[in-house]
């Protein structure tokens, strides 16, 4: 979950006839630190709105600027998202992190599932751009199997203590994480109260004291979630 890329894709050499900007926007003149500003405003709001498919020239319009410019600043549609969601990237790793850190497991755990379900049913645009494969950037499979690993020990850490059933398995988040997909609809709010009511109904279940086994655990992983359904 949320995570940051260490390393961001690489980008073409710049032309002869034009630099290419830094990575971070950094050292631009003002108007190409303005059209730059625009574009990952636009952005976000086009990603949150419409999901991470949105044509890169509906971006553009949005921003008011030329999908030519759009490209000089971002080449890839990797490293536009990337970009974009730098900021919600930190804050779904901080929340993991907070949640080992929890001298209460329990609490931990159980505050882990209600904000990154809170962040999912706010920004569908960030939750697929976290969860989906993006075959560019660089480290996305290490980062992807470190969340997992983390998810894991969380997982352990509440069992551990005698408040998660035993029979609770880290690929049940996933579960969670995709029946959560299914109450986030167009209006904010709306999303947001049939989240956090579906995710308190859940969160019952998880306890230890309820003993009614479960089926065996599905082979979930965090890249089923905003997976394509096959075709038929």
């Amino acid at each position: 979950m949320p995570v940051q890329h260490s390393r961001k894709p690489g980008r073409p050499p710049a032309s002869t006839d034009e630099p290419q900007p830094p990575a971070a926007g950094s050292g631009l003149r003002a108007d190409a630190r303005h059209n730059r500003n625009r574009i990952l405003e636009a952005a976000r709001e086009a990603f949150t709105t419409q999901g991470i498919d949105v044509p890169l020239t509906t971006i553009a319009r949005r921003a008011g600027v030329g999908a030519a410019t759009l490209y000089r600043h971002f080449p890839t549609r990797v490293s536009l998202i990337t970009e974009a969601f730098t900021e919600q990237f930190a804050d779904c790793a901080a929340v993991l992190d907070k949640a080992l850190g929890d001298p209460d497991p329990w609490h931990g755990f159980c505050s882990f599932i209600e904000k990154v379900c809170a962040m999912q049913a706010t920004d569908r645009g960030f939750t697929a751009a976290f969860l989906s494969q993006f075959p560019d950037a660089i480290d996305y499979e290490r980062e992807r199997t470190r969340v997992e690993n983390d998810l894991a020990q969380l997982v352990q850490r509440a069992k551990a203590v005698g408040r998660l059933r035993d029979d609770f398995d880290h690929a049940d988040i996933t579960l969670l994480l995709l029946a959560n997909s299914g109450v986030v609809g167009e209006s904010q709010q709306v999303s947001l109260a049939a989240s956090r009511r579906l995710v308190t109904y859940l969160l019952h279940s998880f306890r230890a004291d309820q003993t009614e086994p479960l089926p065996p655990p599905a082979p979930l992983g965090l890249h089923h979630i905003h997976q394509s359904p096959p075709r038929h």
